[in-house]
């Protein structure tokens, strides 16, 4: 039975986190849940942590409707859970990293922000198969379809374990009951959001979030999801760039 990871970075009460566990457990798959004990949105791939002495908060929990699932809260962000659950946490060391599914679209480049994306990425690079899910839930959302994004992730697991260990995907799917398939999409330049400084003085500054004034470019995440389809994206976890620089003689 694959073993699977089960985290988020908007916290472990977040509904979004307890449907995603509800279908891989459903879907057979051993599950196991550590996510932030406190919300952690934006926190990328950090492994910084609320500690003491050195030694990071960690206290079991039971879910509701999640009472045969070992579950974590952890006072950390969700790159240090993804970290530590590879070097043994929480058991044997999960063969998927199942992130999300987090209140909010992630898409396009402005995903290095993102904690749901960090750790997935995280587990890929300690060699795990890794998928970040999202619900573009919008500004302000009046229902949630939190099954629309967990469940064509739940059926994806099967062809990203077909792929090499440390294969990462990332999934984001309309606030919809229903949505138009499934569609590879490659990154926008920029997110659907951006931030903005709104107010600033002589100790502090205040960022607000507002939705980008472009249309997103065709064939990019941020169009396809805006079309009304679920889109699929590809992640090299850490990857390098050819510079050039001659050898050394």
């Amino acid at each position: 039975m694959t073993s699977i990871l089960v985290t988020n970075d908007d916290g472990i009460a977040a509904p979004g986190l307890h449907v995603l566990a509800r279908l891989a457990r459903d879907a057979g798959y051993d599950v196991t849940i550590a996510a932030p004990a406190e919300q952690s949105s934006g926190s990328s791939a950090s492994i910084m942590a609320d500690d003491a002495d050195g030694r990071i908060a960690v206290e079991r929990r039971t879910l509701e409707g999640l009472d045969d699932v070992p579950a974590f809260a952890v006072r950390g962000g969700p790159g240090l859970i993804a970290l530590i659950a590879a070097r043994g946490a929480f058991g044997d060391p999960a063969e998927v990293v199942l992130s999300g599914v987090n209140h909010g679209a992630n898409v396009g480049r402005a995903i290095l922000h993102s904690g749901t994306v960090g750790a997935a990425l995280t587990g890929g690079l300690n060699g795990a198969w890794g998928i970040a899910v999202s619900l573009d839930v919008g500004m302000r959302p009046e229902v949630f379809h939190w099954e629309a994004a967990a469940a064509p992730a739940i059926d994806l697991l099967p062809d990203l374990m077909t792929r090499p260990r440390g294969s990462v995907i990332n999934v984001n799917a309309p606030n919809a009951a229903t949505n138009r398939g499934l569609r590879e999409a490659t990154l926008a330049p920029f997110g659907i959001v951006q931030t903005t400084l709104t107010d600033e003085g002589e100790h502090h500054i205040r960022l607000a979030v507002e939705d980008l004034p472009n249309r997103p470019e065709p064939g990019t995440d941020a169009a396809y999801l805006a079309e009304g389809w679920i889109t699929v994206t590809g992640l090299d976890p850490v990857s390098h760039v050819e510079l050039g620089f001659p050898a050394p003689d």
